[in-house]
């Protein structure tokens, strides 16, 4: 019984960290993305992909969640955007609390999107919502084609699936088919894309995917303000 109050009283904190972090968000008609995957599967890379061709059209904020070390948060200063780097001390997943003393480090009234690089790992960062609007998966082939039936929950709240290291394919045994597959039957509605880092412009699909969640998040706030 004093496990279940704890574990109440954990997540009750965690949601209403949310719940502000999301009103600042919007209050300043900044939307973030929570990006979550496995240690090594990808994410910064993708980042480093996708960063330059959105910074174009929008102005970018990054997040970067880690155990330890600024690393992430140093290959994603060099491309020249706001980066905070939030280190959880042995923590398994980034917590809202922890991404609002982010948010308040980043120049909210300068920026249309936020980028959080949650911490590596494919179970716990499920678990815990940061005040996002919208969440990204990452799989990489070499971690295995069967990652979407062992760790389902992290694909099920997905409202896009990334999978990366397409120049690795041939290397793996990877099902790409099957997983995907797998992927559809946890979460039907959400695109998969598939990426490689041989290949910048494989990116692309997954910018067009960022712009289209930004222009209906203000077109709904466009909407509510009337």
């Amino acid at each position: 019984m004093r496990i279940d109050v704890l574990k109440r009283s954990l997540f009750q904190k965690n949601d209403h960290a949310a719940e502000f972090n999301r009103a600042l968000l919007d209050e300043h008609a900044v939307v973030a993305v929570n990006i979550m995957g496995g240690a090594g599967c990808g994410k910064t890379a993708l980042l480093e992909s996708i960063i330059p061709q959105l910074g174009s059209h929008v102005c970018v904020g990054v997040l970067e969640g880690d155990l330890a070390t600024t690393k992430d948060a140093d290959r994603i200063a060099a491309l020249d955007v706001p980066v905070v780097q939030l280190l959880t001390e042995g923590g398994c997943h980034l917590t809202a609390t922890l991404v609002e003393q982010g948010l308040k480090c980043l120049p909210l009234t300068d920026l249309d999107l936020v980028l959080i690089e949650n911490v590596g790992n494919p179970v716990c960062p499920a678990n815990f919502d940061l005040g996002e609007h919208f969440r990204m998966a990452v799989l990489s082939v070499t971690e295995g084609d069967d990652k979407p039936a062992k760790y389902p929950y992290l694909f099920k709240v997905a409202n896009c699936v990334v999978i990366t290291k397409m120049d690795l394919l041939d290397a793996t045994d990877f099902d790409l088919e099957g997983a995907a597959a797998t992927i559809q039957t946890l979460v039907p509605d959400a695109p998969i894309y598939t990426t490689s880092i041989k290949d910048r412009a494989s990116g692309r699909t997954i910018v067009d995917w960022l712009l289209s969640r930004l222009k209906g998040s203000l077109s709904l706030a466009s909407a509510s303000s009337r």
